[in-house]
């Protein structure tokens, strides 16, 4: 007689379950972003009356958007307006500026942190003059700017510099600081040089800390530009804001304001980008990714 044996079903296999695309996530975040924005523009072209409101102080968003499309592709013509057809050269000499300042912000500023962090002799040598240093405002750099540099692109690029320098060697120090001791006498006790600790693993310890100090010291380099340009150069969107101001064009004001913003906002996400190319494994650890 054959012997009967008991044999366990085998269970199918499992299907690859197919990966959600992002694309709806992001666009809900993209609808939750522009709830805000858009109500308050709906809110200020209701409230507006024969296209101004507070009395004619300010006009309504349609008189802003028609200023903008003149400024960004209007024909100067005759030299009738002089804003026409000039948002491109004024954006591009604004973004050159906070490009050149914070970049020189990040050559300084990084390597500078991680010493600081790092070792105990710079931190007592320098970062005391840095504290000093950091509460004076971007305007008390105005007059030594313009009389080292002159009414030039070098001024604002200088002050650019200085704003986005104190933010980004901050946060830098800081991340060093934070390194865990252990990573550290893990790498020392491998046979490690001390530049060898400082380049492998303290640097992308505390790149986290880098990048928001980058950060924030590209906002403040935008806003230095801008106060940069409406006094001590002679292009510029700061230059347009303040120009378009006295000879009363707050449709071109408002039109700059927003122009600021938007590039504001851009140069950050593109920084956001690449952080998280560069920290993949920190959005492996974050909750709210």
């Amino acid at each position: 007689m054959a012997a009967i044996t008991d044999t366990a079903p085998v269970a199918p296999a499992a299907q690859p379950t197919a990966k959600a695309s992002p694309l709806p996530g992001r666009l809900r975040k993209l609808a939750l972003a522009l709830i805000l924005p858009v109500a308050l523009v709906i809110a200020w072209q209701l409230a507006g009356k024969d296209g101004a409101i507070f009395g004619g102080a300010l006009p309504t968003p349609d008189r802003v958007w028609k200023a903008w499309m003149l400024w960004a592709f209007g024909n100067p013509g005759f030299g009738l307006n002089p804003y026409a057809g000039t948002w491109m050269a004024n954006v591009i000499a604004s973004a050159q500026r906070v490009a050149a300042g914070f970049a020189l912000a990040i050559v300084v500023g990084v390597p500078l942190g991680i010493l600081i962090g790092w070792s105990k002799t710079v931190s007592a040598l320098v970062d005391p003059s840095i504290q000093w240093l950091r509460p004076v405002p971007i305007t008390a750099w105005l007059p030594i700017s313009i009389a080292i540099f002159g009414i030039s692109g070098l001024g604002a690029i200088f002050l650019i510099t200085i704003g986005a320098f104190y933010p980004i060697v901050i946060n830098t120090t800081q991340g060093a600081r934070d390194v865990e001791r252990n990573w550290i006498r893990a790498a020392l006790m491998m046979g490690a040089s001390r530049f060898d600790v400082l380049l492998r693993v303290v640097l992308p310890a505390a790149l986290p800390s880098i990048f928001t100090g980058l950060r924030l010291g590209l906002g403040i380099g935008w806003t230095a530009v801008i106060v940069s340009e409406m006094v001590a150069v002679k292009s510029g969107l700061g230059y347009v804001l303040w120009d378009a101001y006295y000879v009363g064009r707050m449709d071109i004001v408002i039109a700059d304001m927003v122009s600021i913003g938007l590039l504001g906002y851009l140069s950050d996400r593109l920084i956001v980008a690449v952080e998280m190319t560069a920290l993949r494994w920190r959005r492996m650890q974050s909750f709210n990714q």
